[in-house]
């Protein structure tokens, strides 16, 4: 069975927690105790309906104000498709929580209440959305019920969201629109004669039927070397093996590879896993990859094939969400975690700082602070083998590092093309 990986979006009570937690109540994926628990609290808060929102607002503070601060994983599955939900806060101070909450989901759920319509956070989200390069997008239009499930709003919110939308390249990204009322169950799990208007699928019928989208460019084959196996013992005595996963396309048997950044060549002699061996190894797999040569690799380098290089250079151009509590410095310096490789960096060139929710971009900023977005031109130490985010997104993502505190300040997105 295969796993849909997907994220919410949304601005303060669009309804995200009760989206999922009604996703959840329909399909018979919770236990007995959680469903008690979520009653009890219910009738103690007074309420005449279950608060679903309780089942995924599971800090403290977000019980208590109501929002959702942290990133929560969820998992639930239907006899048709598994699922693993991150449900990322919406707030404009907890954007970090969102880039690094979506960073690795195949769709997004972007929420809007239907009253409001499309906000600026909205733009946030969709920005967002498209700068990680998610395929699938999901924009669903909650709180149906508030506005008379009228047909007429749906369009509107629809017309206004495509609008701004196509003020940006959206090359291979699908955008759906579903109207829903999670609190009440319209058009979530099960379909509903309240919008009857409404000819397409409910959203988990969406969910389990959309096709996953693939992450890496699978004619792109990359194996970044996270570990060397060198067991040293008298039944392993002469085993050497190159352990990670792979990031991109495919490896087999008697393929030839490069290894970089030495560039010397040599076939596959077998592919290692726990139990045996495999005669290919795909995007995702994480394997032990031996060699008939006897070459000279460490933890940090590359095996790719000789006719499909990635970008080998120092200079990185890429989109940046900025972490840190303290502002980028252009004359600092920082670590640049790529893969299984870590080398210093400097900014070279400070390009812009963007507004997510306008796209206008300020070219005379010189700096990001947290939860601000620009691009930028980073100078490694040494060279680094790398595609652009949008054609691999396991090859093409990194993150910075203060060489001071060892933080993470940033994540960024390699932008070559």
């Amino acid at each position: 069975m295969d796993v849909l990986r997907f994220s919410t979006a949304g601005s303060v009570d669009d309804g995200k927690s009760t989206l999922i937690g009604r996703l959840m109540y329909d399909t018979k994926a919770l236990r007995t105790d959680q469903l008690e628990a979520v009653e009890r609290t219910s009738k103690r808060r007074g309420h005449d309906y279950l608060d679903l929102s309780l089942l995924t607002d599971g800090l403290k503070a977000e019980r208590e104000q109501g929002i959702t601060i942290d990133v929560a994983h969820i998992y639930f599955n239907t006899p048709r498709r598994k699922f693993i939900i991150t449900d990322t806060p919406g707030h404009v101070e907890y954007t970090r929580n969102m880039v690094t909450g979506a960073s690795n989901t195949n769709l997004a759920i972007i929420l809007i209440d239907a009253r409001h319509g499309v906000v600026e956070q909205t733009f946030r989200h969709y920005y967002i959305a498209w700068l990680l390069k998610i395929p699938q997008i999901v924009v669903a239009v909650n709180k149906m019920d508030l506005v008379d499930y009228a047909q007429e709003r749906f369009d509107e919110i629809t017309t206004e969201f495509r609008k701004f939308a196509g003020n940006l390249s959206h090359k291979g990204q699908e955008i759906s629109f579903i109207p829903v009322n999670a609190l009440g169950g319209d058009n979530v799990v099960y379909a509903s004669e309240k919008l009857a208007w409404y000819e397409g699928k409910t959203l988990l019928e969406h969910l389990e039927t959309v096709p996953i989208p693939v992450t890496a460019n699978l004619t792109e084959a990359r194996f970044p070397v996270q570990w060397v196996i060198r067991p040293q013992s008298e039944a392993h005595r002469d085993y050497r093996g190159y352990s990670g996963r792979v990031a991109g396309g495919s490896f087999s048997k008697g393929d030839e590879v490069m290894v970089l950044p030495s560039r010397k060549t040599s076939r596959i002699q077998s592919i290692d896993v726990l139990d045996g061996t495999l005669e290919q190894a795909d995007h995702g797999r994480s394997v032990t990859i031996r060699l008939e040569d006897d070459i000279d690799i460490s933890r940090g380098d590359m095996l790719v094939k000789p006719n499909n290089l990635p970008v080998i250079s120092q200079d990185i151009q890429a989109d940046l969400c900025w972490m840190g509590d303290e502002a980028l410095n252009p004359a600092g310096r920082y670590l640049l975690q790529h893969a299984a490789s870590r080398t210093p960096v400097k900014v070279r060139q400070f390009a812009y700082k963007v507004d997510p929710t306008t796209l206008e971009k300020d070219e005379e900023a010189g700096e990001l602070a947290l939860n601000e977005i620009g691009r930028v031109v980073l100078r490694s130490a040494k060279p680094l083998f790398y595609d652009d985010y949008g054609q691999n997104r396991a090859n093409g993502a990194f993150v910075l590092i203060d060489e001071h505190s060892n933080n993470t300040v940033a994540a960024g997105m390699i932008a070559e093309r």
